[in-house]
Formats: structure tokens, C-alpha cells, sequence
């Protein structure tokens, strides 16, 4: 199986690419920046995206929204199950919004090496 996370954490990315995360015959591919992630979705068979990794501005969900826009109109990521990693529970957001089927599971944060075990059964 073919995994890609979009984070900016260090936390986040060590607990992804732990061995104890997924078996050692998967792919595994780690993004910062959700354009680049979008056009490397050929093959992958669950994307995880931590929504702070796509804001533009702290708190400001417009960043959100156009990483969602730019992933339903994309050729090949539109198709990718993507899991969203919430934000932190004390982390401020202006407001939230939803599309539907856009979301296939949603994970509280911090997320963990066991929370990717149990993530990449889903599939």
C-alpha cells in the first residue's frame, strides 16, 4: 500500500514514518506543501492531511478550503481516500466547513504511530 501524509510537524511526520507505523513493504511519502502532495497521488491508496498544514494564515480556514477545492478538481488525487487530522483541541479556527464525501475519516490530533496502524486498515 502506498500512504501520503501533508504535515508540518515534526511529531506528526516521526510518528508517520516510524516502523511500527505501517508494514515495511508499504510506500510511504511525507509533504509540507499539499501542491506537490496533490501531483505525487498516482498510486497512493490513502492520503492523510493535517488541516493546519493547509492554512494560509494561522486560524484562517480559507487555506482549507482551497486545498479542498484544488484535491476534488485534481485528475488523480480527487479519487484518494483522504483522512483528516484535526486540528489541536485548543487551536482557534474563524469557522469550519464541510463537503460532502470529502472526507473519508477524520483523527484527532496529535496523531500517533498507533493511529496510522489502525488508519491503514481502513483500505
Amino acid at each position: 500500500m502506498t500512504y501520503l501524509l501533508i504535515t508540518k510537524d515534526p511529531f506528526t511526520e516521526d510518528s508517520f514514518l516510524s516502523p511500527e507505523a505501517f508494514l515495511p513493504s508499504d510506500r510511504l511519502m511525507v509533504f509540507a506543501n499539499w501542491e506537490d502532495a496533490l501531483d505525487a497521488c498516482d498510486g497512493v491508496d490513502l492520503m492523510f492531511v493535517e488541516l493546519t498544514a493547509t492554512l494560509d494564515e494561522p486560524n484562517k480556514i480559507a487555506g482549507y478550503e482551497r486545498f479542498a477545492h484544488a484535491k476534488m478538481a485534481h485528475p488523480v488525487a480527487r479519487d484518494v481516500p483522504l483522512v483528516l487530522v484535526a486540528v489541536p483541541a485548543d487551536y482557534e479556527l474563524d469557522f469550519m466547513v464541510g463537503f460532502p464525501d470529502f472526507v473519508f475519516a477524520q483523527v484527532a490530533h496529535p496523531i500517533t504511530t498507533k493511529i496510522f496502524r489502525r488508519a491503514s486498515t481502513w483500505i
